[in-house]
């Protein structure tokens, strides 16, 4: 396909060259750069190559001074044969072409030497012949282009040749190349030299290739301006203006042509060489339109071309909008999908993707201080999570370990009273009697208070049902201004309930401590651990054993709890354990506690807790006023020797 782009002049008809090259002799040189070519055409040629310049007859109207004289000659009948293939050379396009073959090169070269400048292109009727000469006139069609060469370049062992179509020529017949002059005197050697050579040429070419032939001009059938040749050219232009109104792209290369085209249109040969030269055709459409020698003919195929171009770049227009259309429904829905996630953000209703959590997990932490291994298992899994798919089981898991990971109080702690009468206040006012056991507890925060942490330590408080022992652990953290937190180990036989369960299993939580620590948010927090003298061993554990390691100050500073599998700091967590008999505590860990006996009551202590504590809050809990019911003190110590015994 041959394309009049932007930078090459056409002329507007034969006469109007004839008329500016009458009775003077033009003197000019092309300079500029040509760009037809097709995908099939070479590439651009660099500034380093070698390059000859020809004058033409075109550049007339440059007025810019020339290499040589040159005169385009109404009949050339001898011409090189340039065989190309796909798309031919219509009259007045510019294309560009290489040859390789060194007796058509060697050919070519000498016509320009001598001024001649002039080639013959034909088109191939085999596609897939890539040759530039062919062995035998059948290959190719007898009707073709009569060219100028323009601009020559020598590009490694090939010949760049830009070639500007004037008529159409016609084969006759095969003309022999000129033979070069042979020197007459030669030695005996030289000449069994060249019969030796000559025998080698013969055998390698064997086949003679067709360089030059003889042609004549071919010229159309005289035609008359009547009204169907008008409408056609009419409707050419037409089509013209509609391509250019599909594609602005045309639009440089036509649109001077076509607004200013009176010549043009007057011109009906070439009208239908320029609209036939402008489609996408393939080289065997186009090789009609050279053979056509019937104008009106030649015209009515030009307009077929153009419609289906027409047809091609509507069809072009229309993808090209639905594919725009979908991308813009797509960028659409985008923006709208974000706009909602943003909406959805601010009225509190974001749905759980990726991202949110993501988010989530992120605000958890960002004011907390984690120790470096855990912000690297933290910042693992979040990359891992947005990797998962939120379907997946392996999904969940992780999503459930980043949320009970980020939502420990990591460097969060509650500050520590010491006040001893702030202490004893809450003792008293909780508890009546126990003096020997306040006055420990007393001693037990005095040593805290010089220590600067009560950690190191671990009480346990035996005695009786009802004595108070647990009541007083929770007078403890008041006074100590901790998060309480209890959990008893009576009957406990499972020891994943204090070191947590492994992820792998389906439910899997972790253990006691870390709930604590989740629950009270706080790094110091006062655990009570009750009936640790109840606790049984099974085939899922020993958790007298888990103890162990939770009660040692020396290594529950790395306490692992098999959910999280990493190390967590329970050192400066207070335990206080309770229990009724130390007969069946395990030595080892009896050895870690200190024991504090809470004894029982006398009658008279008894009768106090009862009026001060046990009567009021049995009054207010069942709603009965003083004034509706008394208890007289007999009725009271009856109820202690006959109900009260253990205590």
């Amino acid at each position: 396909m041959y394309r009049a782009v932007r930078g090459v002049r056409v002329l507007s008809s034969r006469s109007l060259l004839r008329k500016s090259l009458q009775n003077r002799v033009v003197t000019v040189s092309v300079t500029r750069t040509f760009s037809s070519q097709d995908s099939e055409d070479p590439p651009a040629p660099k500034d380093s190559e070698e390059k000859t310049l020809i004058p033409t007859a075109n550049d007339a109207f440059n007025g810019h001074p020339g290499l040589a004289h040159i005169h385009v000659p109404e009949f050339f009948p001898t011409v090189p044969c340039i065989a190309v293939n796909k798309n031919p050379v219509l009259p007045k396009f510019v294309k560009m072409v290489e040859i390789s073959n060194p007796e058509l090169i060697d050919l070519v070269s000498n016509r320009i030497r001598l001024n001649k400048p002039y080639v013959g292109v034909f088109l191939k009727k085999d596609d897939e012949n890539t040759s530039d000469v062919v062995s035998d006139l059948d290959d190719i069609y007898n009707i073709g282009t009569f060219c100028q060469v323009t601009e020559m370049r020598n590009v490694d062992d090939k010949l760049r040749l830009v070639l500007l179509g004037h008529r159409r020529i016609k084969i006759t017949d095969i003309a022999k190349p000129p033979e070069s002059k042979k020197t007459e005197e030669k030695t005996e050697e030289s000449k069994k030299t060249e019969e030796k050579t000559e025998e080698e040429e013969e055998k390698s070419d064997s086949v003679e290739y067709v360089v030059q032939v003889e042609t004549d001009n071919l010229k159309h059938d005289p035609f008359k301006q009547n009204d169907e040749v008008k409408a056609l050219s009419g409707e050419i232009v037409k089509t013209f203006r509609d391509i250019i109104k599909l594609n602005p792209l045309y639009k440089e290369s036509i649109q001077l042509l076509v607004d200013s085209g009176k010549q043009i249109i007057d011109n009906p040969p070439h009208l239908a060489d320029f609209g036939a030269g402008m489609t996408s055709a393939d080289g065997h459409e186009l090789q009609r339109i050279i053979e056509e020698c019937d104008i009106p003919t030649r015209l009515q195929l030009s307009l077929e071309l153009l419609k289906k171009e027409h047809a091609i770049v509507s069809l072009q227009r229309k993808l090209g909008q639905e594919v725009e259309e979908k991308v813009n429904k797509m960028q659409r829905k985008f923006m709208l999908n974000e706009q909602l996630k943003i909406i959805k953000k601010e009225l509190g209703i974001e749905k759980d993707d990726k991202q949110a959590l993501v988010d989530k997990f992120n605000d958890r932490i960002k004011d907390k201080t984690l120790p470096s291994n855990i912000a690297e298992v933290v910042e693992e899994e979040l990359k891992k999570l947005q990797y998962l798919d939120s379907h997946s089981s392996e999904f969940s898991v992780t999503r459930n370990y980043l949320d009970w990971l980020t939502c420990l109080p990591w460097g969060v702690k509650s500050e520590e009273c010491y006040e001893i009468d702030s202490a004893r206040e809450v003792l008293d006012r909780d508890h009546y009697g126990l003096d020997d056991i306040k006055q420990r507890i007393l001693e037990f925060i005095a040593v805290g208070k010089l220590k600067g942490t009560v950690q190191g330590k671990i009480l346990c408080f035996t005695g009786p049902p009802g004595v108070g022992k647990t009541s007083i652990a929770r007078s403890i953290a008041q006074a100590l201004n901790r998060e309480y937190f209890r959990f008893s180990v009576g009957g406990m036989s499972d020891v994943a309930e204090i070191k947590g369960h492994r992820r792998t299993y389906v439910g899997a939580m972790p253990g006691k401590l870390i709930q604590c620590l989740k629950k009270t948010q706080t790094e110091n927090p006062l655990v009570l651990i009750d009936e640790v003298d109840k606790m049984s061993r099974g085939y899922q554990g020993d958790p007298a054993s888990a103890l162990l390691e939770l009660l040692d100050p020396e290594q529950n500073s790395n306490f692992l709890d098999h959910y999280l599998d990493v190390p967590v700091d329970l050192s400066k967590v207070l335990f206080i354990c309770t229990a009724n008999a130390t007969d069946t505590i395990p030595g080892p860990l009896l050895d870690r506690m200190e024991l504090i006996n809470v004894s029982g009551y006398i009658a008279e202590e008894k009768l106090a807790i009862a009026q001060k504590y046990l009567s009021p809050k049995s009054q207010e809990t069942t709603g009965v006023k003083e004034i509706n019911l008394k208890i007289s003190d007999e009725a009271v110590l009856a109820l202690i020797r006959g109900y009260c015994r253990y205590v």
